[in-house]
């Protein structure tokens, strides 16, 4: 992959602060932790629960799986890989 997890996370995370619907869930929220957290969970290939505890209905919580799926394939990453982390995501 030529792109960090870092800037994958980057680019998810602004994503979803520009999302209107998402956004005020994000108020109060330690941004750089959250971003921290986000790409430790990528870079090893683990769950990302983060976004559970922000209180998003099932929906949402997908629109934030499909900001990250977007970004993967505009990184255009191998399918298995993008199945492999939004199965990860998607908890």
């Amino acid at each position: 992959m030529g792109v960090t997890p870092d800037e994958i996370t980057s680019t998810w995370l602004r994503l979803v602060v520009a999302d209107a619907e998402l956004s005020p869930y994000l108020i109060g929220v330690d941004l750089e932790r959250l971003a921290t957290h986000l790409t430790a969970a990528l870079d090893n290939g683990g769950a990302v629960d983060a976004w559970r505890g922000l209180g998003l209905s099932e929906a949402q919580h997908r629109r934030v799986v499909d900001y990250l799926t977007g970004v993967l394939w505009a990184l255009d990453l191998p399918e298995d890989r993008i199945a492999q982390v939004t199965k990860a995501v998607s908890g």
